[in-house]
């Protein structure tokens, strides 16, 4: 009983209602559950090591771009930790309408807002120190700091 309540105000403190959303690429547990999470829900199509699929970049036949990585060689971390937490959680066409072909489905109902921030978290905490630094000033200058 103990631990349950260490857990439910470990992730209260972390709540996701605030303006802005905290990632926390540093907590071992809380990288260590999304890394369950990623591989269970992500890891299919952006690959186990964050690889993404081949030529990313380019449609397919269909009019579809491949999942992008999610490592230092994608563009994840140029977005800010809020803009990724949506996309995740209501979907591409929640931020570039619903005309854009995506395969990238809206996790709203299937994940938890802790659990994408956990998984969120893993994924930022395989990124070189540089690209985390580079990260967090985006995060910084998108609040006015």
């Amino acid at each position: 009983m103990i631990g349950v309540l260490a857990a439910a105000g470990y992730w209260a403190t972390r709540s996701v209602e605030a303006p802005d959303i905290q990632l926390w690429p540093d907590d071992t547990a809380t990288v260590a559950r999304g890394a369950v999470i990623y591989a269970a829900n992500c890891a299919a199509c952006h690959g186990a090591n964050l690889e993404g699929q081949p030529n990313w970049i380019e449609r397919d036949a269909e009019g579809y771009l491949p999942a992008p990585p999610h490592d230092k060689d994608g563009h994840t971390w140029h977005h800010t930790d809020k803009l990724l937490f949506k996309l995740t959680k209501e979907g591409v066409a929640s931020i570039v309408g619903s005309d854009y072909k995506t395969r990238m489905p809206a996790y709203d109902g299937v994940l938890s807002d802790e659990e994408i921030i956990a998984v969120l978290s893993f994924i930022k905490s395989r990124w070189p120190q540089e690209i985390r630094k580079r990260n967090d000033n985006i995060n910084k200058s998108a609040q006015g700091g």
